[in-house]
C-alpha cells in the first residue's frame, strides 16, 4: 500500500457526540482512561487532527497577526529540521492556526513535531510564519485538502506507516468517504446529553452527504464501568 494504515480512534457518547458536557461527568472517566490505553495499543507515530480540534486543544488558537513578508514562496513542501519521529499532523487548509514552536507536548503523550497540511490558497505571510518556527508543511490540494495525497506524502517524505485519525467529525467524514479509514475504533462512554450543538463522529460540514460508508464489526470489549470498546474494519 502506498499510504499509511489509517485507524480512526474516537471517544464517543451514546448519542454519537464526540465533544460536550459528557466529558466532565464521573461516568465518562473510565472511558477516558480506556481511550488513552487504546491510543498506546495502536502505537501510531502520527496523529491527524482537523483545524477546529487543533485550535481548541493543541495549537494556540487562531493567528491574528502575521509578520510582514514580501517574499513569494513556491507551493512546495517544506520539511523543518527535527530529531523527532512522532508527529502531530494538522489539517489547516487556509493557514489560520497560531503556534509557539515546531513541537507539541501534551500531558501523558510523547513530544511531537508539527506537520501543517495546507492548500495552495495559503498566504505567503503564513508560509513565512511557519518557516520562522521550523514547522514542516505539506501541500495537499489547490482549494480543499486531498486526503489521499496527504497520506501518500506522509509515507514518502516521513516514512510514516500508521496514522491515528482523531477528528473532528468533518475530518473523519472526509477520510471515510474517500475510503481511507482502514479501522474504526470507538470507545463508547455510557452517557448522553442530546446536545445537538456538539460535534458527532461523522459530519458533512455543510457539504452534500455522500453515500453511507459500511463497516464490519471486528471486536467488542466491555471494560470498566459499562464502557465499551468497539472495533470495525472497512468493508471493501
Amino acid at each position: 500500500m502506498d499510504r499509511p494504515t489509517v485507524i480512526c480512534h474516537m471517544l464517543m457518547a451514546l448519542d454519537g457526540r464526540i465533544d460536550g458536557a459528557f466529558f466532565s461527568v464521573p461516568e465518562t472517566m473510565p472511558a477516558l482512561r480506556k481511550y488513552g490505553e487504546v491510543r498506546k495499543f495502536y502505537d501510531c507515530p502520527a496523529t491527524i487532527y482537523g483545524t477546529t480540534t487543533m485550535a481548541e486543544g493543541y495549537a494556540d488558537g487562531f493567528v491574528s497577526e502575521l509578520p510582514e513578508n514580501e517574499r513569494a514562496f513556491p507551493r512546495k513542501d517544506y520539511l523543518g529540521d527535527s530529531d523527532m519521529k512522532n508527529y502531530i499532523v494538522s489539517l489547516d487548509g487556509e493557514g489560520v492556526l497560531k503556534w509557539h514552536g515546531k513541537y507539541l507536548e501534551k500531558k501523558g503523550r510523547p513530544k511531537a513535531h508539527v506537520i501543517e497540511v495546507l492548500t495552495e490558497k495559503v498566504s505567503n505571510r503564513y508560509l513565512a510564519y511557519l518557516r520562522g518556527f521550523g514547522i514542516s508543511y505539506l501541500f495537499a490540494g489547490k482549494e480543499t485538502i486531498d486526503c489521499d495525497l496527504l497520506l501518500q506524502k506522509l509515507k514518502t517524505l516521513f516514512g510514516i506507516d500508521r496514522v491515528l485519525l482523531a477528528g473532528g467529525g468533518v475530518t473523519n467524514q472526509a477520510f471515510a468517504v474517500a475510503g481511507l479509514i482502514d479501522e474504526l475504533s470507538i470507545v463508547l462512554a455510557p452517557t448522553a446529553d442530546g446536545d445537538s450543538g456538539c460535534a458527532s463522529l461523522f459530519e458533512t460540514g455543510g457539504f452534500s452527504p455522500a453515500a453511507p460508508v459500511a463497516y464490519s464489526l471486528k471486536a467488542v470489549e466491555q471494560t470498566e464501568n459499562d464502557t465499551l470498546w468497539l472495533r470495525y474494519t472497512a468493508k471493501k
